[in-house]
């Protein structure tokens, strides 16, 4: 396609929130062509909840909706229940499983992953499980009853949530994971190791270690788990691996795109082939250097790649991007993070009531580059504001919890 070609079909593979924000922004700013989204699940829907409300039985399907069906009908956006297995970029066309072929001006693949296979013996037995669809989620809440016996490998934040869902739900939890304190590069030291320890404080059994295997035995599955102080035999009834996702590379393959651990990608989500465009999980900005840089595999990356692409899919420059941000929900505790806690420099604890309540990250030279809060909407909003100025804090400003953020910053 080229500036002059008119656009009069776009579609859209995969229907998570990008997917569904390319469709919704296009409307928006005026798209009035053909547009659908392919993808198996039909109408598509939120995943944040499916660990945490969706779980506990607390939300239906309806609820996890990110539009009802009749702005579907009202929006003329196409949800076509397939599987697409292949892109011809020639003639910017997908193929489906069901053997039907759809054409288009524009093919946007915002396809995400699957769930990263656990790497041991035993890894495809019955009751070795993930969390990603909402088909998943429903299976794993059958099985989360009074009693049950719930092993998690991968303490982040999936794992977490699952952990929190499963207790609340009077199942026995066991967690497992490498680090004796995780996510401390997204929110801190301080903060990661008081989330973590809610885990011990909510009943929840916490092992530092690596499964070595997944054996099948009269009662259920039996885990051997590598740690400090041997080798740990830990039954369960079933066992939810939650250590991270795989690019799903098929459709990037089929296209012949620029592939390196996702598809890479410029600010209007634009591939190495102009009649295709990619957002969500899958995809690695490129950089002013033009080198690809990391994944973001949060809800609101994922929102802002799916504008990105229907700005560049119009020919519009998309918004600038604010500071990274994303959240997680744990044992009645909310949880945010902005910006770079990672970065090099020094962080700055403040306490509300002698507990953790916030941590904020200085470059060497006094910058805020980062900010992680529990219960602290607020202040997470002026830290984000603060770090998009690139503002000099002073660190006794940001330790006093008496101090409004909105009220200081100083370029």
């Amino acid at each position: 396609m080229t500036t002059a070609d008119p656009l009069r079909a776009v579609t859209v593979v995969g229907g998570g929130l990008a997917g569904f924000t390319v469709a919704r922004e296009l409307r928006s700013r005026g798209f009035d062509g053909t547009l659908r989204i392919v993808d198996p699940q039909g109408l598509p829907y939120d995943r944040p909840p499916l660990s945490k409300a969706y779980l506990a039985g607390e939300a239906d399907a309806t609820a996890l909706h990110l539009a009802p069906a009749s702005w579907y009908i009202d929006n003329a956006v196409e949800i076509v229940e397939d599987s697409a297995v292949k892109v011809d970029p020639g003639r910017r066309s997908v193929l489906l499983a069901g053997g039907s072929e759809v054409d288009s001006d524009v093919v946007v693949l915002a396809t995400g992953g699957r769930a990263r296979r656990l790497p041991v013996p035993g890894r495809d037995l019955p009751g070795v499980v993930s969390l990603r669809t909402r088909a998943d989620a429903d299976a794993l809440h059958a099985t989360l009853k009074p009693g049950c016996r719930l092993l998690i490998v991968g303490a982040g934040l999936i794992g977490a949530e699952v952990a929190a869902t499963a207790t609340q739900l009077d199942a026995q939890v066991t967690l497992v994971d490498p680090a004796r304190v995780p996510l401390v590069p997204a929110v801190g030291e301080e903060l990661a190791a008081a989330l973590h320890a809610m885990h011990a404080a909510h009943g929840a059994d916490v092992l530092v270690g690596v499964p070595s295997a997944v054996r099948a035995d009269g009662n259920g599955l039996l885990v051997e788990v590598e740690h400090q102080d041997g080798l740990r035999r830990v039954p369960a009834d079933i066992v939810l691996v939650s250590i991270g996702l795989d690019v799903d590379s098929r459709l990037a393959e089929s296209a012949g795109l620029a592939f390196d651990a996702g598809i890479e990608v410029d600010a209007t989500g634009a591939t190495s082939i102009p009649a295709i465009r990619a957002a969500g999980d899958g995809i690695r900005l490129r950089g002013p250097d033009g080198r690809p840089g990391k994944r973001s595999e949060h809800w609101e990356a994922a929102m802002l790649s799916g504008a990105a692409v229907a700005c560049g899919i119009l020919g519009r420059q998309p918004p600038e991007r604010p500071p990274a941000w994303f959240w997680s929900d744990r044992y009645g505790v909310h949880v945010e993070a902005v910006g770079s806690m990672a970065a090099p420099g020094s962080t700055v604890q403040r306490e509300v009531d002698g507990t953790q309540h916030a941590a904020f990250r200085l470059d060497t030279y006094g910058t805020l580059v980062g900010c992680a809060a529990i219960n602290g909407g607020k202040t997470l909003r002026a830290a984000k504001r603060l770090i998009a100025r690139r503002a000099r804090v002073d660190p006794a400003l940001l330790a006093d919890p008496a101090v409004d953020l909105r009220k200081i910053g100083r370029t």
